[in-house]
């Protein structure tokens, strides 16, 4: 869809009322006249979803609990908002006509309004990893196919975008992701075991949602990267490798073949790579911290503990082997994340159960989103009662 450089772009934001989703909305707080909001989305959070509708004057206003849909239609019957309610309409939210989709729902949830997205061929800012891990193929293909341009938003892989050689992809040696080791990257193994909800939540350099710093404290979140960067990025699966960087200031880097090795570097401020997905080809100004590197003083780097966190490993060995593993790999660790938040596993537990379940499939390569979709239910259901 093409505008004018003068013209606001409009912006549909799946996921309003989570982390990406509220930075998204300062980001574009900081650049009115740049962009208008078509619509929002939320899960549950119907107080919140409905402030930012208000406050960014959306048309459309979905929340996909349907049992709060009374309750955001009487707190927007002031406001000329269209309000909706349940998994459909968040769909109907991201195929709505907009420039640009932020597809920032946690989890395969939102997979269905990616793709719907992807088909009318919008610019899709793609802070959702599980949207690729889980049917990165089908998706790829649609993108293709639909002309829609991708721009990832999770910051190691936006460094990756505003580095990589597109038009020169052979020329590249290793992508290499980096990862922050999380809370406990210091921790005793012995000790893993015991680690509680509240203190796996606590993530030194970001501020997340709760299932993203579990996953982050697991290292799964650099093993669903992993899988991600495979299909955002042409090259093979034996170049993308990751390596502990505690400060996160360098967020990913491309080696070529020369010996060059690039690296995309700043504060760790998830409103920078929203910005560059949402501004992109272009860049706007934002008052973020700037990066002060003799402040910092030293940059470190680590070799992944396997033993500690073989998350990882395990990620790998789902890449490898394809189909449905990608999938299953993903849904598990949802299924395993929300039962060690609940208190029914301890924290070691989450990549076991994903092992185990893993192994509870046998290799098929699925078809279409709806078989994903088969799968993802199946898989979390098993992991459910690991």
């Amino acid at each position: 869809m093409s505008v004018s450089s003068d013209a606001p772009e409009s912006i549909t934001i799946l996921g309003s009322t989570g982390s990406i989703g509220a930075n998204t909305i300062k980001v574009i707080s900081e650049c009115k006249e740049k962009y208008r909001v078509e619509a929002l989305t939320a899960n549950s959070d119907v107080k919140k979803l409905a402030a930012q509708s208000i406050a960014t004057n959306a048309k459309f206003a979905v929340i996909a609990d349907e049992s709060k849909y009374t309750e955001l239609k009487d707190l927007l019957s002031s406001y000329d908002i269209e309000v909706a309610s349940g998994s459909r309409a968040v769909v109907e939210a991201a195929g709505r006509n907009s420039d640009i989709v932020m597809s920032s729902i946690v989890g395969a949830a939102g997979l269905l309004p990616t793709m719907e997205a992807v088909k009318r061929g919008a610019r899709v800012a793609l802070a959702n990893k599980e949207t690729l891990v889980c049917a990165g193929e089908l998706m790829m293909r649609q993108v293709k196919e639909s002309g829609a341009t991708l721009i990832p938003v999770d910051s190691e892989h936006s460094a990756i975008f505003q580095i990589f050689d597109f038009d020169n992809p052979h020329l590249v040696e290793k992508i290499t992701l980096t990862a922050s080791g999380g809370p406990f990257r210091n921790a005793c193994i012995e000790k893993m075991r015991d680690i509680t909800p509240s203190e796996a939540i606590a993530h030194p350099n970001w501020s997340m949602g709760k299932k993203i710093s579990v996953d982050s404290a697991t290292m799964m979140n650099k093993g669903l990267e992993i899988i991600e960067a495979y299909h955002l990025f042409p090259v093979g699966k034996d170049k993308i490798d990751v390596i502990v960087h505690p400060e996160s200031i360098i967020h990913s880097m491309v080696e070529y073949v020369d010996g060059s090795t690039l690296a995309q570097l700043g504060t760790p401020d998830m409103c920078t790579p929203i910005a560059v997905a949402l501004a992109w080809p272009r860049r706007i100004k934002l008052n973020t911290e700037k990066l002060n590197l003799a402040k910092i003083g030293a940059l470190r780097f680590e070799a992944i503990d396997n033993e500690k966190f073989p998350a990882v490993r395990l990620a790998k060995e789902a890449l490898e082997k394809g189909g449905v593993y990608p999938a299953i790999f993903n849904s598990a660790n949802e299924a395993a994340v929300a039962a060690f938040l609940d208190g029914k596993i301890s924290f070691t537990d989450i990549v076991k159960i994903v092992e185990k379940t893993m192994d509870s499939f046998s290799a098929s390569e699925p078809e279409s989103v709806c078989e994903v979709m088969s799968i993802i239910q199946e898989s979390y259901a098993l992991a459910s009662v690991q």
